[in-house]
C-alpha cells in the first residue's frame, strides 16, 4: 500500500500514475446516467475551485457535506486553498448549526443549494481568525454523553488513517467502493471516500437515503462501509448486489446474527473500531471472530487498570478540541488518548471493545450497572427497542420513547420481572418515564444520553 502524505500528495501521485483512471462515479440528477470522473478531471475541478476560493480571501469554510461530487471537490479545493475546513451535517437545522459554526470561526459556507448557503452565511459571526488554518479539517463529534465538540484533524492525519485501514483491508484498482455514509462524520469520510481513493479504487457516490437500496443496483459496488442500522435496513430489503465482496461495519456495535447473515452470502464482513479523535480507524476484525480486532499498524493500544482503552496514534491523533485546552488535556495525557471506551486485549493481542466507560452507571449503593448489557435484557423482555435506563430522582428509571406495544406502566413492570430478577433489589427498575417521542440518538443509532438527561432534568423525571 502507498502511504500518501496529504491530499496534495494523493492527487499528485494519481495524476502521475493513473490520470485516466475513474476516481468517482456519480449520478448528479434524477433521470441522468452514471457519470464517471477521472483523476485528471477531478484535479482540474479541484484546482479551479481552489483558485477561486483563494481569491475570495476567506479563512474558514463550513461545508454542508451532502456527499455529492461537488461537495467532494469543495472539500479538496478548500484544503488546497489553505482554508480551515469544518464539515457539517446538511440535515442539521440552522438553529442547531449556528452555535457550532460560531465555535470554529467559520466566515463562509458552501452548500449545494444556493438558497441554503445564503441562509447559513447570514448566521455566521466569526469573532477571531481560525486557530489552525491550512490543513485543518474539523469534524463535530456525535457522542452519546456530551454536546458536540469540534475535533481538529488534518488532511495528513486523515490520509494516515486511510493508510492504516487499507493496510489491513486493501482494495484493488478494480474495486468500486460505494460511499453511502455522511461525509460530515469521520467514519464516512475516511472509510467511504479516502479508503477507496487511496487504494486506487473507484468511489461511487451514493445519492442519499432515498436511494440507499437502489444505489447497489446502479453502481454494482464490490465494497461498502456502513453503520449497523443501515446494514439492517439493506439486509431487510435484500438490496446487496451479487458483486459485493466486502462490507465494513463501524461506528457502533452490530448484532452477530446480522453479521452472520451477511457473511452467509459469501460476503466478507469486517467490524471496525475508531474515534473521531483518531481520524477514524484504530482496529479492524480481519479474521473469523467479528469482535477480535487487529490493531492498525501505526497505532498502539493498551488497557488501563479500570478497563479503559488507551490509544497511541501519533500519525492519526487529533490536534485537539477546537479552542478547548481543558477538554483536550483531559482526553490526551502524555500523548495517549483516553478513549472513554472499555475493552480488553486477548492472548493474541487482539482488541475486544465492550462499551463506553460512561455507560457504566454507579448507583448510590456502590453497585455498577453496565447499561448496554442491562438495556439489552430490558429490550428483550419488552420486545421494544426505544427504551433506556437512567438514574433520575434517586430512582433507577426506565425511559420509554416510541413504543411498539401499548402497555400500562404496571404491565411494563410485570413484563420486566424475569429480566430484573437477575439483579439485586437495588439495581432494578423502580419507575417508568414516558417521553412521548423517540429517544434522542446519534447518526449511528446510539442513545444521546446527555440530551436524554437534559430533558428529564427539565421536568420529566
Amino acid at each position: 500500500m502507498i502511504r500518501y502524505r496529504d491530499f496534495a500528495d494523493l492527487f499528485n501521485r494519481m495524476i502521475a500514475t493513473a490520470p485516466q483512471k475513474t476516481a468517482l462515479l456519480c449520478s448528479p440528477r434524477e433521470g441522468e446516467g452514471v457519470r464517471a470522473i477521472t483523476w485528471t478531471e477531478l484535479a482540474s475541478l479541484v484546482g479551479a475551485r481552489a483558485e477561486a476560493l483563494a481569491a475570495e480571501g476567506h479563512a474558514c469554510e463550513a461545508i454542508l457535506a451532502d456527499g455529492t461530487a461537488e461537495c467532494v471537490v469543495e472539500v479538496f479545493a478548500a484544503v488546497q486553498a489553505g482554508l480551515q475546513v469544518a464539515l457539517v451535517d446538511p440535515l442539521m437545522p440552522n438553529r442547531v448549526m449556528e452555535p457550532l459554526l460560531h465555535t470554529v470561526d467559520a466566515d463562509c459556507a458552501w452548500a449545494s443549494s444556493s438558497a441554503r448557503q445564503t441562509e447559513i452565511e447570514r448566521i455566521l459571526a466569526p469573532e477571531s481568525q481560525p486557530a489552525f488554518g491550512a490543513h485543518g479539517v474539523l469534524f463535530f463529534t456525535s457522542g452519546t454523553t456530551s454536546f458536540a465538540k469540534a475535533v481538529v484533524l488534518t488532511d495528513e492525519s486523515l490520509m494516515s488513517s486511510a493508510f492504516n485501514g487499507s493496510s489491513l483491508l486493501p482494495l484493488s484498482p478494480d474495486d468500486t467502493l460505494l460511499c453511502l455514509l455522511p461525509l460530515s462524520h469521520v467514519f464516512g469520510f475516511v472509510c467511504g471516500l479516502l479508503w477507496g481513493l487511496s487504494c486506487g479504487a473507484t468511489v461511487a457516490l451514493g445519492r442519499g437515503p432515498r436511494y440507499y437500496a437502489a444505489d447497489f443496483a446502479t453502481f454494482k459496488p464490490t465494497a461498502v462501509s456502513v453503520v449497523p442500522k443501515l446494514l439492517e435496513f439493506l439486509a431487510a430489503r435484500d438490496a446487496l448486489n451479487d458483486e459485493l465482496a466486502l462490507v465494513l461495519v463501524g461506528a457502533a456495535d452490530c448484532p452477530d446474527d446480522l453479521l452472520d447473515a451477511i457473511r452467509s452470502r459469501g460476503i466478507r464482513v469486517s467490524l471496525g473500531y475508531g474515534l473521531t479523535e483518531t481520524s477514524s480507524g484504530v482496529a479492524l476484525s480481519i479474521g473469523d471472530d467479528f469482535h477480535a480486532m487487529t490493531i492498525c499498524p501505526e497505532d498502539e493500544v493498551a488497557i488501563a487498570d479500570d478497563g479503559e482503552i488507551l490509544v497511541s496514534a501519533p500519525t492519526c491523533l487529533m490536534q485537539g478540541y477546537y479552542r478547548d485546552d481543558e477538554k483536550t488535556a483531559a482526553a490526551i495525557v502524555n500523548g495517549i488518548l483516553h478513549t472513554g471506551d472499555l475493552g480488553f486485549l486477548d492472548e493474541k493481542g487482539l482488541l475486544h471493545v465492550q462499551g463506553r466507560k460512561k455507560d457504566v452507571l454507579m448507583l448510590p449503593n456502590g453497585t455498577k450497572v453496565f447499561l448496554p448489557e442491562y438495556e439489552t435484557g430490558i429490550t428483550a423482555a419488552l420486545e421494544e427497542r426505544d427504551v433506556a435506563a437512567v438514574f433520575c430522582g434517586g430512582i433507577l428509571t426506565l425511559v420509554c420513547g416510541s413504543l411498539t406495544h401499548k402497555r400500562t406502566d404496571s404491565e411494563i413492570m410485570k413484563a420486566l420481572e424475569p429480566a430484573m430478577a437477575t439483579y439485586p433489589p437495588g439495581s432494578r427498575i423502580g419507575r417508568i418515564a414516558r417521553l412521548g417521542h423517540a429517544l434522542p440518538r446519534t447518526a449511528a443509532g446510539d442513545i444521546e444520553r446527555w440530551k436524554l438527561q437534559e430533558e428529564l432534568d427539565d421536568g420529566n423525571c
